[in-house]
């Protein structure tokens, strides 16, 4: 995959989201893309699937009824590769964008982008504020309540999980040790972005 310098990548994400929730997501997402390239036979990929997670939803904050349509132009400025590009309107698939994942990075970043948000929703309402002590079987629950998280798309988890050839328990239980595992960095990282 091509190189791609992460500070580049950061500037451009900080310069389209101010919003405290979307620094948060982009840094979640590009932590659990890491984590599933490093334990899925990618490990020379993670920083670029990393890459891609923290850019996934550059144009969200500004132009969401232009989702993964504005985003090929916001990448440009740093010249991103066409394999970004093309991940990145692809996770949208179905949604918002008529651009199939294909790759398996492209179908791991479907799969957990929705379900990332589900759980930080769920870690919200927990004493601890943490995913380091929630479990896969409280998280179904949750999942299964249609009222909780309601904007989350449970049919786009299933979707994600269908593309890898994953029971839906696979997919929750990668992506929460995935998330618990970058959360002290992240919570850093996100301090610094509030100084």
């Amino acid at each position: 995959m091509e190189k791609l310098n992460r500070e580049q990548a950061l500037a451009l994400l900080k310069k389209y989201n101010k919003e405290a929730f979307h620094l948060r997501h982009a840094l979640t997402v590009e932590g659990v893309m890491k984590h599933y390239a490093a334990t899925h036979g990618y490990e020379e990929d993670a920083e670029f699937w990393g890459i891609v997670g923290l850019l996934h939803d550059i144009d969200f904050e500004n132009w969401p009824d232009q989702h993964c349509a504005k985003a090929p132009e916001l990448l440009a400025e740093i010249d991103a590769p066409e394999s970004l590009v093309h991940a990145v309107v692809s996770h949208g698939y179905g949604i918002c964008s008529e651009v199939e994942p294909e790759h398996e990075m492209e179908k791991f970043l479907f799969a957990s982008d929705e379900l990332t948000g589900l759980i930080w929703s769920y870690s919200l309402m927990r004493p601890s504020k943490s995913y380091k002590d929630m479990e896969v079987k409280s998280l179904k629950k949750k999942f299964k309540d249609k009222k909780f998280a309601a904007g989350c798309d449970r049919d786009i988890i299933r979707r994600g999980a269908e593309q890898l050839g994953w029971e839906l328990d696979q997919l929750m239980t990668e992506t929460l040790v995935a998330m618990a595992a970058t959360e002290d960095d992240i919570n850093a990282q996100c301090a610094e972005f509030e100084d």
